[in-house]
Order: structure tokens, then sequence, then C-alpha cells
């Protein structure tokens, strides 16, 4: 007898006697039934096959239930949990540290901070240029700007609120009128960052004299990624 190439099936010598032919034929379709099953072991709709230790034989990994996913464990394909969704925030929240910020009169001014709520990438620093946010090296894309300031009664002139990018580029900007109360200004924004732009936000008061910008958290700064 002779045999086949890749699964070794016995089939019969071109000089085998005619007798011995059904003999030969029950001895392949046997092997080809053991072979085709070994390949094919599944029972079950979903069930998947994957290639075992042994040669021309496959494993059955059963089908999984409702949210699993598939994995691998010790070098195996299996099915596992879902892992938990998460996100990972990157970006910045600064207020005011517990002084007030002195604006001079009828003169743009970058609105200092010197507290972090957070930063997760060293986008700011509360002593070096701590007016800025800068985009850190591999965060370059869309940002969520957000801003307040809150000044000081007085009633007299104007109030302005801008953000600044590079010092030059300006979005976003309020004009309000003075008023004998304590007066808010705020902005929301979303720009397009490279890698060392940098956001802050520019004040500008006419009240013929210094005006206050109160500390705390009635003046913020932040910044959110949102993605590239």
């Amino acid at each position: 007898m002779a045999n086949t190439t890749n699964y070794n099936w016995e089939t019969p010598d071109d000089t085998d006697l005619v007798k011995d032919g059904a003999l030969a034929i029950r001895t392949l379709g046997s092997s080809v039934d053991t072979t085709t099953k070994a390949l094919n072991p599944s029972t079950t709709l979903g069930d998947i096959e994957y290639r075992s230790a042994t040669a021309n034989t496959n494993t059955r990994l059963a089908i999984g239930s409702t949210g699993q996913v598939l994995t691998v464990a010790a070098g195996v394909p299996s099915w596992a949990s879902a892992p938990a969704a998460t996100v990972t925030a990157r970006g910045c929240s600064l207020k005011k540290g517990v002084s007030n910020q002195s604006i001079s009169n009828a003169t743009l001014t970058n609105v200092s901070f010197e507290d972090e709520e957070f930063d997760t990438n060293a986008y700011h620093d509360n002593s070096t240029n701590n007016s800025r946010i800068t985009i850190p090296v591999g965060y370059a894309g869309k940002y969520q700007i957000n801003g307040s300031i809150l000044y000081a009664a007085n009633g007299t002139g104007d109030r302005e609120f801008y953000f600044y990018i590079n010092n030059s580029a300006n979005y976003n900007y309020q004009v309000t009128k003075a008023t004998t109360s304590l007066l808010g200004l705020q902005g929301g924004i979303i720009l397009n960052l490279a890698e060392g732009d940098y956001v802050e936000i520019k004040t500008y008061q006419d009240s013929s004299g210094s005006l206050n910008i109160l500390s705390g958290v009635n003046c913020t700064f932040s910044v959110g990624y949102l993605g590239v």
C-alpha cells in the first residue's frame, strides 16, 4: 500500500488486486473521516478551532458568553471578560493663589496662576511663566480651553478678556462695561494646538487706576486634550 503526502492516508498500489478494492476504499474513507473530524472538532454554533500541539489536530474552543472578548492565556486562545473602558485625562486645571492680582490701568496684562488643581503632563509651572499653559511633546491636537476671572467692584470703564496663543493670535475676547458690583468674565473655545504652543489669558481694564482680579476659585484656567 502507498500513502498520501500530507495526511498519510493509505491508498492501494497500482499493482494491488481488484479484490482488494473495497477494503482499500474503506481504509481510505476511514482515514479521511478521522482526519476531517480532527480538523473540525466543533459541536456548537459559534465554536472556533485552533491548532493544537498535535499535528493535523485542532482543538475546540467553545463559544464565549455575551460581552466576552477573545484573548490569549498560557499561549492558547481563550475567552475573557472585556476590560472596563478607561479614558486617561490629559491637561491641567489652574486657579489663582491666595493673593489678588493688581491689573494696571489701560494695560493689557497676562493673568498669572499659582495653584494647580491637577497637571497630568507638565503643562504648567507655578513659578516660571505661570501665566502660560504649554502643550507638551507628544500631545499636539485639539484642546478644550476654559477660563474665568473676577474683577473687584468699580463702576468706571470697560473690562476685557482674551485667550492668546503664543502671545500673538487672540480668541474668544469679551468686552464688558464696568458695574459697581463684582464683575466676572469668562470664555471657552476649542483650538488645534501644536507641541510647544502656549495659551494665556490676558485682560484689560480702564478704571483710571489699578484694579484687582480676585484670587481663588473665581479665577480659573484649564485645558483638556480632546485628541489629534
